[in-house]
């Protein structure tokens, strides 16, 4: 008899502790709060259409997005929805500002964007990093609160940048050389995330309606996404340290600098820009930094099309990379023919850049050949703010060697003083630059660039940047990179170097 309890006792306690499993697996184990990164229902839990999941990231107390020097971007408040519960409202502090780099977060649409999707776990607390802050919610009682990340946006450079830019549409972007640290990521014209953070469905879906209809286009991030553009004379800089890498040019060298040549199987005639005479003769560092076309073209078709793709590809164009925002890559197409490698070899035909890419190039030359991975998120903090992770900065590639970078350094401080970039200098600040004027072949106006880095000293610069104007209504008489593009990025420099 005895044996039969026991027994029974047993399967009791088998069936007991088989249900306290079934429990622990799916309040826990399949719960994301705690273990998503290596549940087997990772995927239900991270899917968009799942109601529950999404609905409780917008009932967190969400932690903040924080600028380089602790100030907030974008923080929580609790509100009245009218109906007598309590409901996080999202508030963004100067929103246009800071929207290319925090996005929305939207209950009305049950969505987000920017550093808000991309930083979601940590700002909604679920990240395994804040387990223990989790832990200790649970002992004391209280509800989930989300964790803060500190992005690397210095906010001066930044509201520099966005004045700049004055609501033209373009971009920039500015980048500490020696790190990758994203100093300034500004899209124009810009809009207000606190549009999407409504608790109003119709007045979200009005904004939203308005916002996306804007033909200057507003939504898109033109730093890093969306519609990339032809990089025109900054590309030259990728040009010439192909050159120089395969011996096809030195930096002393002279070069044939026509008013006009033929490509090669076509009758187009191609010509520097606006008709501008370089001399027919003159130094590599002249054609340089009056930005000459003709010997460009010609020392593209010297190095080959093999050998400029592999060029372009060496500085990062064609590869993928996230910030940890998704960037669009740069392309540098296959050309079939000597014209199209010619064309490339100034930025144009089928060449495209981000402005990231761009300032990623300036930065490398700045660096001493070495690039940085750019990134966004300095370090990530529990919802006490006590730091929980820091970012380390990473070589991505080393396109160039040291003696490549200071020759490139030193045509771009010659385009600077003295050739088409004069408009980008700042006193008591010595600038290094690449203007660009690339033709779009419509009636808006060419694309305006200006790629360069400046610091007191040339030799340990402070930063780096990209300028992009696109063509409009604003850019077409006589519009150049020099004349557009430079006194922005002057204007940039001037409020990040300090003298």
């Amino acid at each position: 008899m005895n044996r039969q309890i026991r027994q029974v006792a047993f399967l009791v306690l088998a069936m007991f502790s088989a249900l306290s499993l079934s429990v622990t697996s799916v309040q826990g184990l399949a719960r994301p709060a705690i273990w998503e990164p290596w549940s087997s229902n990772n995927a239900l839990n991270s899917d968009g259409r799942n109601s529950r999941t999404v609905n409780r990231d917008f009932d967190t107390d969400r932690g903040p997005i924080l600028l380089a020097d602790q100030t907030t971007a974008a923080s929580t408040e609790k509100s009245e929805n009218g109906q007598g519960s309590d409901d996080y409202q999202r508030v963004y502090a100067n929103g246009p500002l800071y929207a290319p780099v925090t996005g929305y977060f939207s209950p009305a649409f049950a969505s987000m964007t920017g550093m808000e999707q991309a930083g979601n776990s940590v700002l909604n607390g679920d990240d395994p990093s804040l387990f223990s802050s989790r832990i200790k919610t649970l002992v004391t009682g209280g509800s989930q609160r989300g964790g803060a990340v500190q992005l690397t946006i210095d906010p001066e450079i930044q509201q520099a940048a966005y004045d700049a830019l004055a609501g033209r549409e373009g971009a920039v972007v500015a980048l500490d050389p020696s790190t990758g640290a994203i100093l300034a990521m500004v899209s124009s014209p810009s809009y207000d995330p606190s549009a999407f953070a409504s608790q109003d469905a119709n007045a979200a879906n009005e904004a939203s309606k308005t916002l996306s209809e804007d033909s200057s286009r507003p939504l898109d991030n033109r730093a890093i996404a969306g519609n990339r553009y032809p990089p025109g004379s900054t590309f030259k800089i990728i040009t010439t340290a192909a050159a120089l890498r395969t011996g096809k040019i030195t930096p002393d060298a002279e070069v044939d600098a026509p008013d006009t040549i033929t490509l090669p199987g076509t009758s187009h005639s191609l010509e520097n820009y606006g008709g501008e005479s370089c001399g027919g003769r003159t130094s590599f560092s002249h054609a340089f930094a009056q930005s000459c076309n003709t010997p460009f073209a010609q020392l593209a078709m010297d190095v080959g099309e093999e050998e400029l793709a592999k060029e372009a590809h060496n500085w990062g164009f064609d590869s993928d990379l996230s910030i940890p925002l998704k960037v669009t890559p740069s392309v540098y197409p296959h050309n079939d023919s000597q014209a199209q490698t010619a064309m490339a070899g100034i930025g144009q035909a089928s060449v495209q850049a981000t402005p990231l890419m761009m300032a990623m190039v300036a930065a490398t030359v700045a660096n001493d050949g070495e690039q940085m991975t750019p990134y966004l998120v300095s370090r990530t903090l529990d919802p006490d703010l006590n730091e929980v992770s820091t970012t380390s900065k990473k070589v991505a590639r080393t396109p160039i060697d040291s003696a490549t970078a200071k020759s490139l350094s030193s045509l771009m401080q010659t385009a600077v003083t003295e050739g088409t970039g004069t408009n980008a200098q700042v006193a008591g600040v010595q600038v290094a630059g690449k203007t660009g004027t690339a033709e779009t072949g419509s009636d808006t106006g060419p694309t305006t660039w200006f790629a360069g880095f400046a610091g007191t000293d040339i030799n340990k610069p402070q930063i780096a940047l990209a300028v992009v104007l696109d063509g409009n209504a604003d850019t077409q008489d006589n519009a150049t990179g020099g004349k557009v593009a430079g006194p922005v990025a002057a204007q940039i420099i001037d409020a990040a170097v300090d003298r």
